[in-house]
């Protein structure tokens, strides 16, 4: 099982805003389970965002 980012978690990661991953994940440009109200980022879906972001 991959590990699982909050969306703060992955604004660190990235040196952004939290509200701008939000923004990502609204816009579908990072791909994130709901769970209850709590947005989880898969590793493999964030690594496949970056990846992307390269190209």
């Amino acid at each position: 099982m991959s590990k699982l980012y909050t969306p703060q978690e992955v604004a660190d990661i990235l040196q952004l805003k939290k509200t701008t991953v939000y923004s990502y994940i609204r816009d579908g440009k990072l791909t994130a389970a709901k769970f209850g109200k709590e947005y989880r980022i898969d590793e493999l879906d964030l690594k496949a965002f970056i990846d992307k972001a390269k190209k």
